[in-house]
C-alpha cells in the first residue's frame, strides 16, 4: 500500500536491540529494495544502554533525495550539530556493549518468566501477553471487570503500582496495563505482590 499510493514509512525500531535470543527481528527496509528506498529506520541505543539523557539516535535512510530533504530542515531549523557526548556514548555502546547486552537479555527474559509464572500461579486473572523482546509487559487485566479509569485508579490508589495505562496506547488497550520489568527482581516481585493483595480484596 506505501508503495502504491507513494507513502514514506517511519518506521521506530529502537526496541530491536532488546529481542529475545529464540526471536529475531527483521527491519521492514530489509524485506525488498522498493520498501528501503521509502523508509527511514530510527534506532538508539537509549532504551538498550539506559542512556536516554543524552538524547542521541541514528536513522537510517537509503534514498539518496530523501536524504537531502531531512538534512535541509535540520540544517534550516539549526539542530544540525550532534550531542558530543551522545555520539561518543552511542559508539562505545555499539562498540563495547555486546556482552553486557547479551546478559541483560537473559535476564530480562528470566524476569519475564518469573512474571508469567506469578501471574498463573497466584493473580489468576492477570494474563501476561508473552512478549518476543524489550522489558515493556502488556497485562490483561479484563478480568478484573473494570473500565479504563477504574483500572489505572485501582493499580495507582488500591495496588500502590504505577503502570501504563493501556488505553493510553488507543481505545483496543482498554482493559490492559503496561509493565516495566527493566528492575532487580525482588523490586519486580513487591510490585507483584502489591497487586496480588489488592486483587484478593475483590469480591
Amino acid at each position: 500500500m506505501c508503495v502504491k499510493y507513494d507513502v514514506t514509512i517511519i518506521s521506530d525500531e529502537i526496541h530491536s536491540d532488546l529481542i529475545y535470543p529464540s526471536y529475531k527481528h527483521i527491519p521492514i527496509a530489509s524485506i525488498s529494495e522498493e520498501l528501503a528506498l521509502r523508509t527511514v529506520t530510527c534506532i538508539a541505543p537509549s532504551k538498550t544502554f539506559n542512556i536516554a539523557g543524552l538524547a542521541t539516535a541514528t536513522l537510517i535512510i537509503p534514498n539518496e533525495e530523501l536524504l537531502n530533504k531531512y538534512n535541509a530542515v535540520l540544517t534550516n531549523l539549526g539542530i544540525s550539530m550532534c550531542n558530543t557526548f551522545g555520539v561518543t556514548a552511542l559508539e562505545a555502546a555499539y562498540t563495547h556493549g555486546e556482552n553486557w547486552l547479551e546478559q541483560l537479555l537473559i535476564y530480562l527474559e528470566d524476569d519475564m518468566k518469573f512474571l508469567d509464572h506469578f501471574l498463573k500461579t497466584r493473580i489468576p486473572k492477570i494474563k501476561l501477553i508473552p512478549p518476543e523482546g524489550t522489558y515493556l509487559a502488556w497485562l490483561d487485566c479484563r478480568d478484573l471487570n473494570f473500565n479504563a479509569e477504574e483500572l489505572k485508579n485501582f493499580m495507582i490508589n488500591k495496588a500502590g503500582v504505577g503502570l501504563n495505562n493501556g488505553i493510553e496506547f488507543g481505545y483496543g488497550g482498554e482493559g490492559f496495563q503496561r509493565m516495566n520489568v527493566a528492575c532487580p527482581r525482588e523490586v519486580l516481585e513487591k510490585a507483584l505482590t502489591r497487586i496480588e493483595a489488592a486483587v484478593n480484596t475483590l469480591k
